[in-house]
C-alpha cells in the first residue's frame, strides 16, 4: 500500500485498525508515532549498488487506554509528513514492537489495516549461482513408478 492509498482510504473511514499476521487487532489506543521516510543505500551480493526508498510508520502502545487516533487526525500526520520531509506516494512499511521490533507491509481487507509479513530475497540470484526452486516429489509415489529401485530390489 502507498501514501495515497491509505491517505485515500482514511477519508472515507470512522476508526481506525491495525491486524498482525496472526488475525489479533492491535490494541485500539495505538499511537502513531512516527511518520517518517526511511532510504536504505546499499549493495547486495553481486555487487549491485542498490537504493529502497519507504514511508515509514511506527505503532506503538502505552497505558493512555483512552487514547484512539481518529482518521483524520493521522492524514494530518501523513500530510505534515509529505509537507515537511518530502514524502512522495511511496510504498508503506510499518514497525510495530511485539516480541522484537517487527517491520510490515501493509493491505487493508475493507475493515481493517492489515499488516502484512515481509520476507528477505536475494537480488542477484544469476549472479551467486542460488539455485532455482527445485520441484517437489512425493517419494513413496517413486516405488510406483516402473523400473524405480525398491527395498531390497538390487538395483541400488
Amino acid at each position: 500500500m502507498t501514501v495515497e492509498q491509505i491517505k485515500s482510504l482514511l477519508k472515507d473511514s470512522k476508526t481506525i485498525g491495525f491486524q498482525l499476521p496472526d488475525g489479533s487487532l492491535v490494541p485500539a489506543h495505538f499511537h502513531v508515532t512516527e511518520v517518517g521516510k526511511i532510504r536504505k543505500d546499499f549493495i547486495d551480493c553481486g555487487g549491485t549498488v542498490r537504493q529502497e526508498e519507504v514511508a515509514n510508520f511506527q505503532l506503538w502502545e502505552a497505558d493512555d487506554y483512552d487514547h484512539r487516533l481518529h482518521p483524520e487526525k493521522l492524514i494530518h500526520i501523513i500530510q505534515l509528513s509529505q509537507d515537511k520531509l518530502g514524502i512522495g506516494d511511496l510504498d508503506i512499511e510499518v514497525e510495530y514492537q511485539g516480541a522484537t521490533i517487527g517491520k510490515y507491509g501493509l493491505d487493508y481487507n475493507g475493515q481493517n489495516f492489515l499488516l502484512t509479513t515481509k520476507q528477505t530475497d536475494c537480488l542477484a540470484r544469476d549472479k551467486c549461482a542460488v539455485p532455482d526452486d527445485k520441484m517437489k516429489m512425493d517419494l513413496s509415489m517413486m516405488a510406483a513408478d516402473a523400473g524405480a529401485c525398491t527395498p531390497g530390489g538390487g538395483c541400488c
